[in-house]
């Protein structure tokens, strides 16, 4: 064998070990920079996600420390639709519970929600769920009469009806906003004056008070005119609004 030929098995071989030795340090390293590259664009993005949160505070649930979440929910429409809590991904919103032969607090409150829906009239993400207490008399068509004499046009505005005991399960459970059927009070039925607020993900939302708690509802019967109720508690509508706009700048 020549010479040359010797030279070049010796510098095959030489190709060869560097090969072996330092090629899979070369991908390992290439494969790593790849990783933390794709960390740092995933920390950057939650950053980023969460720079765009507003001031406003997750309502904690006692029982398990977890953010307190809109139960899964399925129930009639004033237009005879089926409508879930799917239907509100994407879209801020306010709940209530109310009845529409209610003779107290329900004007108040409605009226109260229907200013809120003119002031987000350009909203497209905005909506309203409001669900029945009396629900064998709330038909689709009661409350489609209802929307309509109260001026309710925003399409994301459901009046919603269904099953009783589902709709009781989602006030006191779900949500937490009392409700019940009471022969002894004016109306036959009681239930608490508040809204609740929800973020586009589903999370209910509110500020905090003076001395750093959630408020966790509002108060819907009290009107931004009228300033104060009887008792001096201030009409909660005006921060309502305000709140309402963070959540939709999210």
């Amino acid at each position: 064998m020549k010479k040359t030929n010797y030279s070049y098995i010796g510098i095959a071989f030489i190709i060869l070990v560097f090969g072996i030795w330092f090629v899979p340090r070369i991908v390992d390293r290439i494969n790593s920079d790849d990783i933390s590259r794709k960390e740092s664009r995933s920390d950057q993005k939650r950053e980023k996600e969460k720079s765009k949160l507003s001031d406003l505070v997750f309502i904690e649930n006692s029982n398990t420390g977890e953010n307190r979440k809109v139960p899964e929910f399925s129930f009639m429409n004033q237009d005879g639709k089926q409508i879930t809590n799917k239907d509100y991904e994407g879209r801020v919103y306010v709940i209530e519970f109310f009845f529409t032969t209610c003779p107290t607090i329900c004007p108040r409150m409605n009226n109260n929600l229907v200013q809120i829906q003119n002031t987000f009239k350009d909203f497209e993400n905005f909506g309203v769920a409001s669900f029945t207490i009396n629900p064998k008399h709330d038909t689709p068509e009661v409350l489609k009469t209802y929307a309509e004499t109260y001026g309710i046009v925003n399409p994301n505005w459901h009046l919603l009806t269904g099953e009783k005991d589902a709709i009781y399960k989602l006030a006191n459970e779900g949500f937490y906003i009392y409700a019940a059927e009471n022969t002894d009070v004016e109306g036959g039925f009681e239930h608490s004056g508040n809204f609740a607020l929800v973020d586009k993900n589903g999370f209910i939302r509110s500020r905090k008070d003076a001395f750093g708690n959630p408020i966790i509802y509002y108060r819907g019967i009290t009107s931004e005119d009228e300033g104060a109720d009887d008792n001096g508690e201030v009409e909660q509508i005006s921060i309502l609004k305000e709140d309402i706009k963070k959540l939709l700048n999210e």
